[in-house]
């Protein structure tokens, strides 16, 4: 499906940026990005990521966007929207670098979003370098731990104030 051309308004800051954006295509998911070396690494998840520290869900790993990506909010031609759930910016746990963590397959990060913060992982639960890598995702218990917290009982967008609903009408 063809996207419409992101635009990047956001301004730079020193510390890298993570974006969650609620995509709804063939099926309602949440796309989690972190900025890794001037890209959006990407994770398609089902259920969102979570404040639950008892949570586990699946993240699925998928191909790298450009960092314009992380501001988009819109409708697709021919079917599916997406608004920025959550954004923010994020530090490195546990490793030296990012994306060589990622590859080794366990990345801690701590978020500084406006709905999710605190510590999470992911970590890769399939075979590594095939296509549509299989990770799961958690937040630990830490201080922004909140037990059944749930991403879809915050349905707006942190830029736009809107619903997915409202941004394809």
């Amino acid at each position: 499906m063809a996207q419409p051309a992101p635009r990047d308004a956001s301004p730079r800051n020193t510390a890298p940026r993570f974006v969650i954006q609620r995509h709804r295509a063939r099926a309602l998911h949440y796309d989690f990005r972190l900025e890794i070396e001037g890209v959006l690494v990407s994770w398609a998840v089902p259920k969102g990521i979570t404040l639950d520290p008892s949570a586990r869900h699946l993240a699925v790993h998928v191909d790298d966007h450009a960092r314009e990506h992380a501001n988009f909010e819109g409708a697709f031609p021919g079917g599916g929207d997406v608004i920025v759930w959550d954004r923010g910016t994020w530090e490195l746990h546990g490793a030296e670098d990012a994306r060589g963590a990622v590859d080794a397959g366990e990345i801690h990060v701590e978020l500084h979003g406006e709905k999710v913060r605190g510590r999470v992982v992911l970590i890769r639960t399939g075979e590594p370098g095939v296509p549509r890598e299989r990770w799961l995702v958690l937040h630990k218990r830490d201080d922004h731990a909140i037990d059944g917290w749930d991403p879809e009982e915050h349905p707006r967008s942190v830029v736009s104030g809107l619903t997915n609903d409202e941004i394809a009408s």
